[in-house]
């Protein structure tokens, strides 16, 4: 008979990171305010009063734990290695962003609508934090080493529009196809720049590279 395998008592940080990776995995498939702390436990194998002692603030406490750490993913979304196109590089960190959003549906939404739980100005920081990287990322790409305030309020008003856009995409059932919608984040990302071009001579270069495909 085959012995049962021992038991092994986890670190403090292996058990926060469990029960971390379980509140995601709720929050994944529902909004905050419909994730108890019985239903962290649960999905852990633990009792309610081990989360409590992991998270003494309770659901408020663990729910920041968990959107620092969604955070975390979604600013690693925009870190692409600058090789070939911009374009293209544009392309394949959208292509992981809309997959996070597709992944953590409902847990997306109440992250950036806000809910009787997030509505705090620490979530409202985290989420900040999470666009201000995106727009860090992007003006990296273009090679600039001073970006003037008409470029860089292009970029964060075209992150604004891309999260717009992805909380849409989820109240239409995921229509159009999310490489369709992809393609029409990209594009509408030149078409901004266009519209800045005309006004920024800063801009006017970048997008005078990304015609030249050297961007």
């Amino acid at each position: 008979m085959t012995a049962a395998p021992a038991y092994r008592r986890l670190s403090v940080e292996e058990r926060r990171s469990q029960l971390l990776e379980a509140a995601l995995g709720l929050f994944a498939h529902r909004a905050p305010e419909e994730v108890s702390l019985d239903d962290v436990a649960e999905a852990a194998g633990v009792s309610r009063p081990l989360v409590y002692r992991y998270f003494p603030g309770g659901k408020q406490q663990l729910y920041e734990a968990a959107l620092h750490s969604a955070a975390d993913e979604l600013e690693q979304c925009f870190d692409e290695p600058l090789e070939g196109p911009l374009l293209a590089r544009l392309a394949r960190a959208l292509d992981r962003y809309l997959g996070f959003v597709d992944e953590h549906d409902a847990g997306f939404s109440a992250l950036l609508r806000g809910g009787s739980v997030a509505e705090t100005s620490r979530a409202s920081t985290i989420v900040d934090g999470v666009r201000r990287a995106a727009a860090v990322h992007i003006l990296r790409h273009f090679g600039v080493a001073e970006p003037g305030p008409r470029l860089r309020m292009t970029v964060r008003m075209w992150i604004t529009a891309v999260e717009a856009a992805s909380l849409i995409w989820l109240d239409e059932e995921k229509q159009p196809p999310v490489a369709e919608l992809r393609d029409w984040l990209v594009e509408q990302f030149v078409a901004m720049l266009g519209v800045t071009a005309a006004r920024d001579p800063q801009t006017a270069a970048v997008l005078a590279a990304l015609a030249a495909g050297d961007g």
